[in-house]
């Protein structure tokens, strides 16, 4: 049965009501996010056991579906809006980015070349290097020259671009596939392992460096392991730096990386996914030393830029090795505009063909809170975790696990990995405050993540209040005790 007026489809009008419900709806969230219980009580099953069982015959009103949000999935939501989210990293979103893709869907766009979308790829193109001058990135990452930047979905989908690119340029001159040897650290993410796989690689030829004292990758170490290599034969391509692990924000020594890479020929990418963002601070500009020898870089603004997931900033220096990777041309694509080469046709710079218009919340983001904006905020979430540094170095109780450098602090109980443990599962019961965990030198250690949208001091203040009740549960223990 058709809707009144005889079709399917939400009119004009329908539209513009009910999206003044939806936008209400989300506003609301935010109003009230900070009430919920960070982490999700449902057990597993609990959420489609409250779905039908069979898809709907008829249309049903726009008014239940929303009104179903709340008692059928908000249960099974864990918030990571909420100000007393300190687990993995910042996902944040802010309401100029959430604006930004309302318009991105409305106006539905597949922007895979210039030709499809104009302003789709244009907008990006700009947007990309903006960003470029707010981080202060050398100017061999900028459109203007033979680099320039992209909008990936995730870090993890630039890693294997850089390694695509890498694998093109060393293969070129005759460097057979199962001659090539990648590096990273030991604590780098897992998606340069995933992208080695993806990319054909046995997992031998991913060597993982080991580190120094604060957990960053030992550049003397990695000289010799490419050394060695090279002298066995092997290939030395591509060498993954990261600015800000995952575990503990190690910053790896990209200037001494390059140099150990230089002689190799190796192709340099820097993950800053994490730590990336707070070079819009001019006295957080460190975290961009050595980038002007590295081949690649990217940042995450939808980790701690108040752009909501996904949207991940590429660079390239070169971008030649990236088309010769992944462009292929089908007739069916083939137009004036790409043939011209006057145009960027985005396609070519990524592994998927089709692309959404990502650049559009980041231009949101950018203009609403500007450069002067985004500073504030990031300068307020690194002195809330100075502040919390002070507190741990303060109590006896607990230890600081790594550098604390900008917003992530780790800690563990001086009791131990039991005691740890206890603090971690304490405070995610509790439902006021939600943290992950790693190891470190074997050691569990807890990972405080400052860096989301609404988060202010009182939160901090109420997480170090939760940490301290649930030592005192832990000290009352009489296993509690310092292993020997």
């Amino acid at each position: 049965m058709a809707r009144p007026g005889g079709g399917y489809h939400m009119t004009p009008d329908e539209f513009r009501r009910q999206g003044a419900a939806a936008v209400e709806w989300v506003a609301r969230y935010m109003e009230e996010v900070e009430r919920y219980p960070v982490l999700s009580q449902v057990a597993p099953g609990d959420i489609r056991a409250r779905l039908a069982a069979h898809p709907p015959e008829r249309p049903e009103a726009f008014e239940d579906i929303l009104a179903d949000v709340g008692p059928t999935l908000l249960d099974g939501i864990t918030h990571w809006q909420s100000p007393n989210f300190f687990a993995y990293f910042p996902a944040n979103a802010s309401g100029p980015s959430v604006l930004g893709e309302l318009l991105s869907a409305g106006l539905g766009v597949q922007g895979m070349l210039w030709a499809t979308s104009p302003a789709c790829t244009e907008l990006e193109t700009h947007v990309l290097d903006w960003m470029a001058e707010l981080c202060g990135l050398p100017e061999r990452f900028r459109s203007t020259g033979p680099g320039g930047g992209v909008i990936q979905d995730s870090a993890s989908s630039a890693v294997l671009c850089a390694l695509l690119a890498a694998r093109a340029r060393a293969t070129e001159g005759g460097t057979r596939l199962e001659d090539l040897q990648a590096y990273t650290s030991t604590q780098a993410h897992s998606s340069v392992a995933k992208a080695a796989r993806i990319a054909g690689l046995r997992d031998d030829q991913l060597t993982l460096v080991g580190v120094d004292g604060d957990y960053a990758l030992d550049a003397e170490a990695l000289g010799r392991a490419m050394a060695g290599d090279a002298r066995a034969g092997r290939a030395p391509f591509l060498v993954v730096a990261t600015v800000g692990t995952t575990s503990s924000m190690a910053i790896d020594p990209v200037a001494a990386v390059v140099a150990a890479a230089a002689g190799h020929g190796a192709w340099v990418h820097v993950d800053a996914a994490m730590s990336g963002p707070a070079a819009i601070c001019p006295e957080f500009r460190w975290v961009t030393d050595g980038l002007e020898g590295a081949d690649s870089c990217c940042t995450n603004p939808h980790k701690w830029l108040f752009t909501n997931f996904d949207c991940d900033c590429f660079w390239v220096a070169d971008r030649a090795p990236l088309l010769d990777a992944l462009s292929i041309l089908p007739e069916f694509l083939r137009n004036a505009a790409s043939e011209s080469g006057a145009v960027i046709d985005y396609r070519d710079w990524q592994v998927p063909l089709g692309r959404r218009f990502r650049a559009l919340k980041l231009w949101f983001v950018l203009r609403w809170y500007g450069g002067e904006g985004l500073r504030h905020h990031v300068r307020e979430h690194v002195a809330l975790a100075r502040e919390l540094v002070g507190w741990v170095q303060a109590d006896p109780r607990f230890v600081l696990a790594a550098p604390a450098p900008l917003n992530l602090v780790c800690i563990r109980h001086t009791a131990g990995d039991e005691a740890t443990q206890s603090l971690l599962d304490q405070v995610n019961a509790s439902g006021r405050a939600y943290l992950s965990h790693t190891r470190l030198d074997e050691r569990l250690v807890l990972r405080i993540s400052i860096g989301a949208t609404a988060t202010e001091r009182r939160h901090v203040l109420a997480l170090w209040q939760l940490l301290s009740d649930a030592a005192d549960v832990v000290s009352a223990s009489p296993s509690a005790t310092p292993p020997g």
